[in-house]
This record gives structure tokens, C-alpha cells and sequence, in this order.
């Protein structure tokens, strides 16, 4: 008996044994399509719950991968410089950090200055106001309507003069809750900062990743998606930031001319001020465009009713320009996304994250605008049509 190690015996003619045929191949599970429909809403049902559950890890990652789509290109810049990935990622990350204190410094000692200036000058606001209040008190006396009206508004005045003052003078107290608010929500700055350096440092293996999971493109920057998402992010950045600087130098230049004309004499004094903060409030989404608008009227309204009525006159103007001419002029190229999805990104986003959601909702879906155009382009779907019976 032969033993395991050693060979077949051959055959008694001298020739080798056939060779036996090769086993054939199991058949592949075949999963019916109606099953694939219900494994891939199982699948998205899941995946919304898990994303409820870790919603705060979820909004962490889905920020620090937008700034990491936003700086790569300038990391890559450097990169073609010869400088090392290494030194390229803080250096772009300082560069960042110098501009935005460069723009703060430049901002910070006007607007300062035209603060200072209100409060100083506050005080005669609020005398010339109750001398308004004065003169239309006689007006009505004269016409025979008994209102104490100049009373009741020097009280009013006051206390507004009042609360102005001493919220100026709590400037400091202010800003030192909302850097203790700031500091509240340190660790997920300080893990959105650290995840986004790890995707930069990361990005090439990360687009590698990406492509091999797409099918592929035609080779050009163009049909590229990692590259097309990097743009569309880039392009919402870019036209936000557009956006607010026309929206705020529109808003100090029309109040200027109002200075200038005598409509509304302050406006004049503090146009770059209100200009630069509704510019940041435009930033906001939804109550932005009011909350930018309520320094200048409060102001107006300090001179006269009147005064304050053609300042919100101006501004519900300026607005109906923002919504029907200037927004979708910038965003129709910065995004190309239909006003209505804009407008259900930003209440999907407020509804899941509030304020935050609301804020990244539109550059999320500008990515999501360009995987759906990527996929149509290089994916077909094989046809569920199911053939008829014969007879």
C-alpha cells in the first residue's frame, strides 16, 4: 500500500492517469430585486439611526471634512512649491489664521471708534429726541388731543438712553459669556481642528479611496470627483463671502446717502459700522438680514419716527434686492442648485443641528449636488422591466 507521500501508481499500459475535470463553479447567490429594495431602505433606516445617535460625532466630521475640502487646494499649492505635506498643512492653517486676524484688526479700530462715538455723543441723541417728543406734544395740544405724550416718551427715551449705556458699558461682561460659551464647546472645536488635520494629511490615500469606490472617470480635473467636490465647496465659500461684503457695502452706502441727504443724519456718522455688521449678519441664516438691520432703526428711531420708518423702508428694500437680484445671481454660479433645494437644505439642517446645520447645509449639499451629477453620468441601473407572458 502505497503510502500518503508517494505517487499514484501508473496505469499497466505505462501511460499517466487522466487528469480529472475540474469541479465546476458554485452558482453565485442571485438576490431578487424586490429583496434588494428592502435591504437598501433597511440599510438607509439604519444608517439615519445611527447618524441620530451620534449626531454630535457626525456634525464633527461632516465640519471638519468641509474645511479639509476647503484648505487641500492650498495645501496642494504649496505642495507644487516643493514644501514638504508636513509643513504645508500648518502653514496654510497660519495663513488662515493671520488673514482672519488681519480682517478682524482692519474692522475692529473704525467700528470701535464709531461706538465710542455714539456713546459719547448719546445723550444729545436723547435730549434732540425729547425735543421731538416736545413739538409733537404742542402739535397735539393745539388739535385738541389730550396725550401726555412727551412724558410718557422722555420716560421711554431715558430708559432706552439708559439700557444703551449701560449695555455699552457691559461690553466686556458680553463678550466674556460668549467666550465662556466658547469655551463650553472647546472639545468639539478642538476635535473638528484635529479631524480635519488628519484628512489633510490623509487626502491623497482618502481620494485614492474615493476614486477606486466611484467608478472611474475620464481622467481630466473636470470628471474627477474628489476634485469636484473640493470646487463646489470652494465655490460656496467663495460666494457667501461675496455675498455678505456686497450685501454690507450696499447696506453703509445707502445709509451714507441717507446721511448725506438729511433723511437720516446719523447714518452718515456710523454707515461703516451698521455696513459691517449686517455684512456678518448675512452670514446667518434666516434672522440674519433683521438682526443686521436693528442697530441702524433703533438708532434712526432715537431721531425721530420718522427717520426710522424710511430705515426700515431701506432696508425691507435692500432685502427684496438680496432675495429676488443679488442672491441668486451669486449662489446660481457659486452653488447651481434650484432655490427651493436651497431652501430645504437650510430647514434639513436647522431641523437636525439647529443653527450649526443651517450654517453647513449648503456647502453639504453643493458635495451632494456633485455625487448625484458624477453618478448619473458613469452609472446605469439595469432596467427592472419584467417581460410580459407569452399568450
Amino acid at each position: 500500500m502505497a503510502g500518503a507521500g508517494e505517487p499514484p501508481a501508473q496505469a499497466g499500459n505505462g501511460e499517466a492517469p487522466a487528469e480529472p475535470a475540474p469541479a465546476a463553479a458554485p452558482a453565485p447567490l442571485v438576490i431578487p430585486q424586490g429583496v434588494q429594495l428592502v435591504l437598501l431602505l433597511v440599510a438607509l433606516l439604519a444608517l439615519w439611526v445611527a447618524a441620530r445617535a451620534a449626531r454630535e460625532v457626525v456634525l464633527v466630521f461632516t465640519v471638519a471634512s468641509l474645511i479639509a475640502l476647503l484648505l487641500n487646494p492650498h495645501v496642494e499649492r504649496l505642495r507644487r512649491y516643493r514644501v514638504p505635506r508636513g509643513l504645508a498643512i500648518p502653514l496654510t492653517y497660519l495663513l488662515l489664521l493671520v488673514l482672519v486676524v488681519a480682517v478682524g484688526w482692519l474692522l475692529a479700530q473704525p467700528i470701535t471708534n464709531q461706538v465710542n462715538s455714539f456713546v459719547h455723543h448719546l445723550p444729545q441723541i436723547t435730549a434732540q429726541a425729547n425735543k421731538g417728543l416736545g413739538n409733537l406734544q404742542q402739535f397735539l395740544n393745539h388739535a385738541g388731543v389730550h396725550v401726555n405724550l412727551r412724558k410718557q416718551g422722555h420716560t421711554a427715551l431715558n430708559t432706552l438712553e439708559h439700557n444703551v449705556v449701560k449695555g455699552s458699558s457691559s461690553l466686556l461682561s458680553f463678550t466674556t459669556s460668549i467666550l465662556a460659551s466658547v469655551a463650553n464647546a472647546a472639545i468639539s472645536l478642538v476635535l473638528i481642528f484635529v479631524v480635519s488635520v488628519y484628512f489633510l494629511i490623509y487626502a491623497r490615500q482618502i481620494g485614492t479611496l474615493v476614486r477606486r469606490l466611484l467608478p472611474p472617470g475620464d481622467g481630466t480635473p473636470q470628471d474627477d470627483f474628489p476634485t469636484r467636490a473640493q470646487v463646489a465647496v470652494s465655490s460656496y465659500v467663495r460666494g457667501q463671502l461675496i455675498f455678505s461684503i456686497a450685501m454690507g457695502t450696499g447696506a453703509g452706502v445707502a445709509l451714507w446717502i441717507y446721511g448725506a441727504l438729511g433723511i437720516f443724519p446719523d447714518g452718515r456718522t456710523y454707515a461703516f459700522a451698521f455696513g459691517t455688521f449686517f455684512g456678518v449678519m448675512e452670514l446667518v441664516p434666516y434672522v440674519g438680514p433683521i438682526l443686521g438691520a436693528i442697530p441702524a432703526v433703533l438708532l434712526a428711531l432715537f431721531e425721530s419716527p420718522l427717520s426710522a420708518i424710511w430705515v426700515v423702508i431701506l432696508f425691507v428694500a435692500i432685502q427684496q434686492l438680496e432675495g429676488h437680484v443679488v442672491a441668486p445671481q451669486i449662489f446660481s454660479h457659486a452653488l447651481r442648485i434650484n432655490p427651493l433645494l436651497v431652501i430645504l437644505s437650510l430647514l434639513f439642517g436647522d431641523a437636525i443641528y439647529g443653527i450649526v446645520g443651517a450654517l453647513v447645509a449648503l456647502p453639504v449639499a453643493a458635495v451632494l449636488r456633485e455625487t448625484i451629477l458624477y453618478l448619473r453620468r458613469h452609472v446605469v441601473f439595469e432596467s427592472w422591466h419584467v417581460p410580459r407572458g407569452s399568450g
